[in-house]
């Protein structure tokens, strides 16, 4: 885990007293509230980066296919 940080930032009141509310409920810290919705965005941010690599991978292997379909139609058509 990485290093431990104090930091003061300024926030709406209504989001202080949610803040509060969720950590009532959790029985964790308000920094734990806030830290764990940080780390929720971070991975939602992951994940995406990672399905735009997958996407862009797929049509790169889509268009591979195809060539190499083609390459071997010519292949095949030429032999005959």
């Amino acid at each position: 885990m990485s290093q431990v940080v104090r930091l003061t930032i300024s926030l709406p009141r209504d989001m202080i007293s949610f803040a509060d509310k969720v950590a009532g409920e959790r029985k964790i810290s308000r920094s734990k509230v806030i830290s764990s919705c940080l780390q929720e965005v971070a991975e939602q941010r992951r994940i995406a980066e990672l399905e735009e690599g997958y996407k862009v991978m797929a049509e790169e292997n889509r268009k591979f296919a195809k060539m190499a379909f083609e390459l071997q139609r010519k292949v095949v058509t030429d032999q005959k």
